[in-house]
């Protein structure tokens, strides 16, 4: 599935366009799913074609956007390249869809008349002014739901359109349409989404490890929040939780398309989180959640975010990187932002050293003992001395 949204084409509501992409297929989206936020546009791509014609195809298109093209002219490239697709749009552009695809173009006149329209390759076309959207979808080989795509895709496009008429915004539509989709044709895996307005998106939050495999099922449990503080964990972890660590609130369990919408909406409470240092899978998402959770609990301090990010690390929610001092969190409250700056750590560990009372050259050494006997006779003799001291106070 691909599908672009264009609520406000005038650019003024930060969540005025999105789009979105997933599927039942292998996940190719981590290198063929490109957003600019300078030009705000965005280019979606599939079809049956190789990988590196896709590629010429998508650099085609880019090269065009950038320099000032309509969609439809982005689009059009497509055309070019055998079995390929390529959607493109952005608020003040328009949106449209090139290649090989089968689709709905849904506009909603100012009068709210909505007008649905299929096609089937070529070139599709909404056009730059307009509010409306385009959704791709068919169904991959080997879905056990093969069938379903044409019912499926006629019925999201009609939900787009009462929803676009009904004032909802680009973000919240295309988080419906995932569920829509993903409940009823099987194409349910993560892809992700954008948010073309405001240049924010899902990142690695649904995109899989390991490339050209399966993403996050965009139907299932994602994870858990708390209503009271907004403190969340995601799956596998949220299993182990019922209540909130914070105040024994009972947690909410939300699904993988509630959290795409949540992402790449913007409200007066939405806090921008970027990370910097690492590139590992789900940093990202899971210091977003734990920023979200400390500004809304403390404000705007570097310091109780740094806290709240070691607990985090320590309990180990948040594996790959070092702790984190205030120095290191870059807060700018009136655009609602923060920086994280983090120090991976080393030799592929997953958590800090030990707060123990000897030197990491010495607990690299320890490394290469093999058994937790040895390990222990060693601390007893380093401390042999402390602990009876201790113990003869006690006596």
């Amino acid at each position: 599935m691909n599908v672009i949204v264009i609520t406000d084409p005038s650019g003024e509501d930060p969540n005025g366009a999105a789009a979105g992409s997933m599927s039942f297929g292998k996940n190719m989206f981590m290198s063929t799913f490109l957003m600019s936020k300078e030009h705000q546009f965005v280019v979606l791509s599939g079809g049956e074609g190789n990988g590196s014609v896709r590629l010429r195809a998508i650099v085609n298109s880019i090269s065009v956007l950038d320099n000032g093209a309509t969609a439809a002219s982005g689009a059009a490239v497509a055309s070019s390249y055998a079995g390929i697709r390529l959607m493109v749009g952005g608020p003040s552009i328009g949106a449209a869809v090139g290649g090989s695809f089968d689709v709905y173009v849904v506009t909603v006149e100012d009068d709210n008349t909505i007008k649905i329209t299929p096609y089937s390759g070529g070139l599709a076309v909404l056009p730059p002014g307009k509010k409306g959207a385009i959704i791709h979808l068919r169904n991959t080989e080997g879905n056990p739901m093969y069938g379903t795509a044409t019912a499926v895709r006629r019925q999201a496009a009609v939900n787009i359109g009462r929803m676009i008429r009904d004032g909802y915004s680009a973000t919240t539509i295309v988080g419906q349409t995932f569920k829509t989709v993903s409940i009823g044709s099987g194409e349910k895996y993560g892809g992700g989404a954008v948010n073309l307005i405001s240049g924010i998106s899902t990142g690695d939050m649904f995109t899989p490890q390991v490339l050209d495999t399966q993403g996050y099922p965009m139907d299932e449990p994602y994870g858990k929040t708390c209503p009271t503080c907004g403190w969340s964990v995601g799956f596998p972890t949220a299993e182990n939780y019922d209540v909130c660590p914070n105040d024994g609130t009972p947690l909410n369990t939300f699904y993988a398309y509630d959290s795409l919408a949540n992402a790449i909406t913007v409200t007066k409470d939405t806090v921008l989180v970027s990370t910097y240092g690492t590139e590992a899978p789900g940093i990202h998402s899971t210091t977003s959640a734990i920023v979200q959770a400390s500004v809304k609990k403390y404000g705007y301090s570097s310091v109780e975010i740094a806290t709240s990010i070691n607990k985090n690390i320590k309990n180990g929610l948040l594996v790959g990187v070092n702790y984190v001092e205030p120095k290191d969190i870059n807060v700018r409250k009136e655009s609602n932002a923060v920086g994280v700056y983090f120090t991976p750590l080393p030799e592929g560990r997953s958590s800090p050293p030990w707060d123990l009372p000897i030197s990491s050259f010495f607990l690299n050494v320890l490394g290469n003992i093999q058994t937790v006997i040895g390990f222990i006779l060693i601390i007893l003799v380093i401390f042999r001395r402390s602990l009876l001291t201790n113990f003869q106070k006690r006596k």
